[in-house]
């Protein structure tokens, strides 16, 4: 026997069936590459090629992980029925993409850089860039079950509705193809051209050349799993049967005479069942006899069917042999009517049974229409999905319908081969959760008090010369210039302050507050004072009485709050209010109110405060680790600032993204890291201003200094090609040469 493929190890992790495998190239780590495989117990095992045993686990998912594609740098993306997408590095979960509302069934990393694409059982396909939700395409009429890449601006996408379409990645369906007569559910691209191929739950393999299906291939199983094409052209199919096919074009790998005629008597043995529509309508009564099998097909893949002593026989028909083969019986189509088969009707359709279900006793009753030919465990997904019930009743029901179709089914339903996409595993809520504690960092030293006169913006200037204000006489030196932009150690901070224009403007607008909110001369006074002891160096420390009076003023409408937020963004450096803010007893409400700020309608003024006073946070322990604590929140909300046109308010949001990267480089945590790369290469995207690229600059190179994951990982978000041009800005020199330095570590 000359099979070429012989069986080298068997690799075993997953506690149960194992939905799909991916291969992860090869690495100067890994010469040889990796293997990963997604399961029915939630988790990713890695293998080496060499060892039966994986090399790591990685846990994130909360259901079955039913795909997965690996990218550039050692970047992997993993789709999971908990309805996220998870993109990891080495051993780490580095983003979890969240938008889909059903099953993510197939995923793929693009060839360019940070773009990512998820299909899902809620019909649609997203495209996500860094992290973040880009486009949504919409057309499929059922779950989208598997992607493949053309090229980087094109890509495929095949459903449960029967269709393969082929799209644009702005956006545009460029065009549909229809062949399949059930759910398609795999695709993979020959390779150097547009041709591909498919498999589904029509027993057959589809060849496509030139936007037609020039080839179909029958296989003696009901489902066609998956399918991919070998480097050399020929196709890899895995169907139910437990059995994985190759075929080829290439003559001298073709299998031997006794092989192909045990293929075809396989083929010729099986039973086809006429329900599925795979043949079409078919009436017993009309089909001519074995005769009809002497005149040729018209095209290869053409089917027959013919009626032999009462039997229905399935033939198809081959160009290359000139000949009709059989392949299958067609079980159960006498033509019969309803009254002598027994059928029972439901929505125009003849089932075998149409079960009533009460999923509880006040609700209503479902109907389960069922034919004996098929799944129990795909008909109890399929009704649960289409009525919108809990998945927790899989189980439940497919053992219902067992129970009551006994000794009546004609496919084997043993678990071995149960769906690899909805399989009969059942979710288990809390089986495993991630850990978000943070360990507070250390708290910042030397971040000076704002002196009056002095119109710094950030703590003492490194040699002799403020990078971000510029003072000093700042020399770009011939001789080799030192990095002294990052790692950044200390928060910057928003310090400019002229408190009697403050007042003033407080004042003016307390005159037009409505009386709830009116404050007295005696408030004033107290808010005048309070401005004074954190404004100046002084000995003396807020009040209660102070802050309090504080909190009723930043409550106010939102039209005229922002002199004391102004007071706020001043305030919040001193360390009694930074505790008395940011402590455990009123941090809530303290971030809720910073947060409704950021809100992309209102006013530009509180945004800009707000986003300042989210910055001046940072100075103090208590601040760092309620900033840390509630990042995603505050770094979800501040994104939306991004479109904003204030410059002002892009260079806040870059401070915010800067302050976040220090504390980050203290504490080494990937996740977070991730989330902040992520924003630094949303944000690039839309800032002009070259103070706001300056900090983030800083702030990216802060991020993935002393760390090798980092940088894999904002290479593999393609934030190099993003930065390039910022390497040839000439004034301001601070640009270019932090530019550079971020450069030469990517």
């Amino acid at each position: 026997l000359n099979r070429r493929f012989t069986e080298m190890h068997c690799m075993s992790g997953h506690s149960n069936f194992v939905s799909c495998v991916c291969i992860i190239p090869p690495s100067d780590l890994y010469p040889r590459g990796l293997i990963a495989t997604g399961g029915n117990d939630h988790n990713i095992c890695i293998f080496t090629v060499d060892n039966p045993a994986p090399l790591y686990v990685l846990k994130g998912h909360k259901n079955t992980v039913c795909s997965l594609s690996s990218g550039k740098f050692g970047t992997l993306l993993s789709g999971s029925w908990d309805t996220t997408a998870k993109v990891w590095l080495s051993d780490r979960c580095m983003m979890t993409l969240q938008g889909h509302t059903a099953a993510i069934w197939a995923v793929k990393i693009l060839p360019e850089q940070g773009l990512m694409l998820t299909g899902s059982a809620d019909k649609t396909i997203k495209l996500w860039k860094a992290g973040r939700c880009e486009r949504t395409f919409t057309g499929h009429e059922d779950c989208v079950r598997g992607l493949a890449i053309l090229s980087e601006t094109e890509f495929l996408s095949c459903a449960n509705d029967a269709s393969v379409r082929r799209w644009q990645i702005s956006g545009e369906c460029l065009q549909v193809y229809y062949g399949h007569t059930n759910y398609i559910y795999s695709i993979s691209v020959f390779p150097q051209c547009k041709d591909f191929v498919t498999t589904g739950e029509d027993r057959s393999l589809r060849i496509w050349k030139q936007g037609e299906c020039a080839q179909t291939i029958r296989l003696p199983a009901q489902s066609v799993w998956c399918c991919c094409v070998l480097d050399n052209g020929d196709i890899v199919v895995g169907a139910s049967d437990g059995i994985i096919r190759v075929f080829t074009e290439s003559l001298e790998r073709t299998a031997s005479a006794e092989e192909i005629q045990a293929f075809e008597n396989e083929l010729s043995q099986a039973s086809i069942d006429p329900k599925t529509g795979d043949l079409g309508d078919i009436n017993a009564d009309d089909l001519p006899g074995r005769e009809h099998l002497k005149e040729p097909g018209t095209r290869d893949g053409q089917t027959r069917l013919i009626k032999d002593n009462g039997k229905v026989e399935a033939y198809q028909w081959s160009v290359s042999e000139g000949r009709w083969i059989k392949i299958g019986d067609v079980v159960g189509s006498s033509g019969a009517t309803q009254q002598t088969s027994g059928k029972v009707l439901f929505e125009g359709k003849e089932y075998d049974y149409v079960f009533t279900i009460d999923v509880n006793e006040s609700g209503p009753s479902y109907k389960l229409p069922y034919n004996i030919t098929d799944d129990p465990w795909l008909t109890a997904y399929n009704f649960l999905q289409k009525n919108d019930l809990n998945p927790m009743f899989l189980d439940q029901v497919a053992k219902f319908i067992m129970d009551n179709t006994k000794g009546q089914t004609l496919l084997s339903t043993s678990a071995q081969f149960s769906d690899p996409f909805t399989g009969a595993g059942r979710y288990v809520p809390g089986s495993s959760s991630g850990s978000s504690s943070i360990p507070a960092a250390d708290p910042f030293t030397g971040a000076g008090r704002y002196v009056p006169g002095s119109a710094s913006n950030a703590v003492a200037p490194v040699g002799g010369a403020d990078p971000y204000t510029g003072m000093g006489a700042y020399q770009s030196a011939a001789a080799k210039v030192e990095n002294i932009y990052f790692p950044k150690k200390d928060a910057v901070t928003f310090d400019q302050a002229n408190p009697t224009q403050i007042l003033g403007k407080l004042k003016e607008l307390n005159g037009s507050a409505t009386e709830e909110h009116k404050l007295t001369e005696d408030d004033l006074i107290i808010l005048e004072k309070l401005l004074s002891v954190t404004c100046n160096t002084s000995s003396e420390t807020p009040t209660a009485q102070q802050l309090q009076t504080l909190w009723r003023a930043v409550n106010w409408p939102e039209d005229i709050v922002f002199p004391a937020l102004d007071i706020l963004r001043l305030s919040v450096r001193h360390p009694t209010v930074n505790e008395n803010f940011c402590s455990e007893k009123d941090h809530v409400q303290f971030i809720v109110l910073l947060l409704k700020f950021l809100n992309p309608k209102g006013k530009q003024a509180n945004q800009l405060l707000a986003l300042r006073a989210l910055c001046n946070c940072f100075v103090s322990q208590a601040g760092q680790k309620l900033m840390m604590e509630q990042r995603d929140e505050i770094m979800t909300q501040a994104i939306e600032m991004k479109s904003s046109n204030n410059k002002n308010i892009h260079i806040a949001l870059a401070t915010l993204t800067l302050n976040y990267a220090v504390c980050l480089h203290k504490v080494n945590n990937i996740e977070g890291k991730a989330q902040c790369l992520s924003v630094i290469s949303t944000v690039m995207e839309v800032v002009q201003d070259l103070e706001a690229i300056f900090r983030l600059l800083v702030a990216l190179g802060t991020l993935i200094s002393d760390d090798t994951n980092a940088v894999q990982l904002a290479k593999s978000l393609g934030v190099d090609s993003q930065i390039k041009k910022y390497a040839s800005v000439s004034e301001p020199a601070k640009v270019k040469e932090c530019c550079r330095f971020v450069l030469n570590l990517l």
